[in-house]
């Protein structure tokens, strides 16, 4: 799997002056994208910070905006894992509607301990699988 497709409708509550999504809104859209592609990995982001002691956190977001959504449109978040190290990743997502894509972004996630909020490694099931999943390594 090295794309993966995750629906989002848009909402009233998603939506600005003119009924047009408001650009953060896009980014969560994105985050829950990536929640859901580790999840259909088989990693929950709850079960890893409870029994692995790690979290993810955003670390930045370059973001170009093309075309806006609207309320009601149905859109898709297409996610792939650009790169991978031992503490971090690298997204390159884009928000589709009818093939048409309206944004484009990269997120550097790291992973850090969900005590310390330090740069920590992921532990090694995780890696394996991401391995097979990312277009290159660092």
């Amino acid at each position: 799997m090295t794309r993966f497709d995750f629906p989002v409708r848009v909402y009233y509550e998603d939506t600005a002056a003119g009924g047009v999504v408001y650009f953060a809104n896009y980014l969560r859209f994105m985050a829950r994208a990536r929640t859901e592609w580790l999840r259909r990995l088989g990693f929950d982001q709850s079960e890893l910070r409870e029994h692995q002691g790690i979290l993810f956190v955003v670390r930045g977001v370059e973001a170009t905006y093309q075309r806006p959504a609207r309320l009601d449109d149905a859109l898709t978040v297409q996610s792939r894992l650009a790169t991978l190290s031992r503490v971090a990743l690298r997204f390159e997502q884009s928000i589709e509607r009818d093939g048409e894509t309206l944004v484009s972004a990269s997120s550097d996630v790291i992973c850090v301990g969900a005590t310390s909020l330090r740069p920590a490694r992921m532990p090694e099931p995780l890696m394996r699988v991401l391995r097979a999943v990312a277009v290159s390594r660092e």
